[in-house]
Order: structure tokens, then sequence, then C-alpha cells
């Protein structure tokens, strides 16, 4: 049996991520190509995106960047440590 995970979005529309898709997509955020994602996971390369398309879907998005945004948003995920790395190296905070 897969386990889902329900999040609400703008507080009435519910998206529910397989673990397998919240794992997928926390190592795409992180950077990794599909490829390198199939490795760290065991499986193929298309089998990735396979669950990144469907990630796509139910986020209604297209691209990493928008993925990244929307599951921010939606709370699946937080941007501190992305935005840490940017202020980081200049001197910002």
């Amino acid at each position: 049996m897969t386990t889902e995970h329900a999040f609400e979005v703008d507080g009435d529309a519910i998206i529910r991520l397989t673990e397998r898709e919240i794992e997928v997509l926390k190592l795409v955020l992180e950077g990794k190509s599909n490829k390198e994602v199939g490795v760290l996971l065991c499986c193929s390369k298309r089998t990735i995106d396979f669950h990144l398309a469907r990630v796509y879907q139910k986020l209604d998005v297209t691209n990493r960047v928008q993925a990244m945004r929307r599951a921010a948003h939606m709370g699946i995920f937080t941007l501190e440590p992305f935005e840490e790395q940017f202020q980081g190296g200049n001197g910002k905070k």
C-alpha cells in the first residue's frame, strides 16, 4: 500500500503526494538530475521521469523552479536552506 500525504492549497484544494513523489521532489530541488536521483533511489531515470511528471501534474507546474515555489507555498519544503546558500556567499543576511 502506498502512503500518501495531503497538503492544503489556498485553504480549499487538497493535493496528495506519495512518499516516493516527495522523496523525488526533494532530491530534484536539491539540484540533482533525474539520472542522479535514479541512482540514489535504485531505479531507472525513466521511473524518475514518471514520478516527476506526476508531481508536476499534481502541483500544476511545468518545471523545477515552479515546483520549488509551489512546494514552499504549500509547506512541503521551506526555501531557507536555498536562501542561506545564496546569502552566505555575498555577505548579506
